[in-house]
């Protein structure tokens, strides 16, 4: 597992899933031998997208960032269509660490679409619980009314099992949230919830843009994704807060990148320092 140290914060990678999603909706409108050329695509035109939570250690907390993509949540058709080779392995992530789902003490959700939210919820004996019962789980409000009742575009990404057993956990915000130096900011754009966050603690600092930069390869402000529910907003978004980042030399993290689990980027754009996923 990888581990980025954020001040007296550690930030580790865990196993949450694989997905392949086409490239095409993944880039929206760029044309492929522009996106290619940054994330290479298989023979059905998919691109490898991790699902892979974030655990943020440190003041004696324990905070997770998403939930992965669960087990036993997708029928094989869905696992086909979502080219799901891989489902969660965040427990057995925690348990290497010494740690158990119970441990948790804040789950920080940027957006409630299945695959990031599949993992907050199993099933025991037919009946479906929280994976996390002893945490605080941070929704913007606007992300948790949709969730509960979503429009005809977002409802097939928004799934009853994944928010009725968390509903006396959630804890919902509107602009800004805060955890210590970690910082909840309402964005909208992918979503109409979604949300970004930012740590900073003794002068170092990493931005985690979740959906509206869900990889390295979608720096460019006006690369974002055909899912995306509010474009504009998504390229406001991320055009601030790359701006921001980069201003403070900060690492960009991501929960989707099948090859960095973050980056930095140099005065030039180019690739200055990374933290590479393990393969």
């Amino acid at each position: 597992m990888e581990t980025l140290q954020i001040g007296q914060y550690s930030l580790t990678w865990l196993r949450g899933g694989v997905t392949h999603l086409d490239g095409g909706a993944m880039f929206g409108v760029v044309p492929k031998p522009l996106w290619s050329k940054k994330y290479p695509s298989n023979e059905n035109n998919q691109i490898e997208l991790r699902t892979d939570p974030i655990l943020i250690q440190g003041n004696d907390m324990n905070i997770l960032v998403e939930s992965g993509i669960g087990n036993g949540k997708l029928t094989d058709k869905q696992k086909r269509n979502f080219g799901v080779l891989e489902e969660s392995q965040v427990e057995q992530s925690l348990s290497e660490l010494g740690l158990t789902p119970s441990d948790i003490d804040f789950v920080i959700m940027t957006h409630l679409h299945y695959d990031h939210a599949n993992g907050l919820t199993k099933l025991i004996d037919g009946k479906y619980v929280s994976v996390f019962p002893n945490s605080k789980i941070i929704i913007s409000q606007v992300e948790w009314d949709e969730m509960r009742n979503p429009n005809i575009r977002s409802h097939n990404t928004y799934w009853k099992e994944n928010w009725e057993p968390i509903i006396e956990q959630v804890q919902t915000f509107g602009q800004e949230y805060s955890i210590g130096p970690i910082k909840m900011f309402y964005t909208g754009g992918h979503s109409d919830g979604h949300s970004i966050f930012v740590i900073e603690d003794d002068g170092d600092i990493a931005v985690h843009m979740a959906d509206i930069m869900p990889t390295h390869a979608h720096q460019n402000v006006l690369w974002v994704m055909a899912y995306d529910d509010y474009p504009m907003q998504s390229i406001a978004a991320k055009q601030k807060w790359l701006e921001y980042g980069l201003s403070k030399n900060a690492w960009f993290t991501f929960y989707h990148d099948a090859y960095y689990r973050a980056v930095k980027w140099d005065a030039d754009n180019q690739l200055d320092q990374v933290v590479k996923r393990e393969r």
